[in-house]
């Protein structure tokens, strides 16, 4: 079982590649010391609680994907310092007016049960992301979400 990652959870090949090399080195992808081993995309800011960069995996049809990580290792939103809301949310708001986003949505998905399974994260370390979903590319009938829950044929115990 690997430590600081769930594969079940990864969607893409390419992202699958770097989270079995991931799971191969057993160290946490987003702490501060490891993040620009794996991650390719600029860091746009660092606050004091977050380290703020673009998903270097993201979603399908979205115009914008930004990445908050928190700084510290923690993997529950109940360690987060409560002056870290603030911090988060004045930087996707910052970004919101620099990209002209007309609106979107925030997500954190955040801790593990390994008695019932994962709740869609692919990292265990706190993280956050802003999400424009691009409303032209989706069908007429089509809803952008994001997830929560097992990935596709989770087994219990497997990851």
């Amino acid at each position: 079982m690997a430590k600081y990652i769930i594969p079940d959870n990864v969607r893409r090949e390419d992202q699958k590649k770097v989270m079995n090399e991931i799971a191969d080195q057993d160290h946490c992808p987003f702490c501060p010391e490891n993040l620009l081993k794996y991650h390719k995309k600029p860091i746009l800011k660092e606050g004091k609680f977050w380290i703020f960069t673009d998903n270097q995996w993201p979603y399908e049809k979205i115009k914008h994907q930004l990445l908050a990580i928190y700084k510290t290792h923690i993997e529950h939103i109940k360690d987060m310092d409560p002056a870290a809301g603030a911090e988060l949310i004045e930087f996707f708001k910052e970004e919101s007016v620099r990209r002209n986003i007309p609106g979107g949505g925030i997500a954190i998905r955040f801790g593990s049960n390994p008695d019932k399974g994962t709740y869609g994260n692919s990292v265990l370390h706190l993280h956050a992301h802003m999400i424009e979903p691009d409303l032209e590319a989706l069908a007429p009938d089509e809803s952008w979400k994001f997830k929560f829950g097992q990935p596709k044929g989770y087994k219990k115990g497997a990851n």
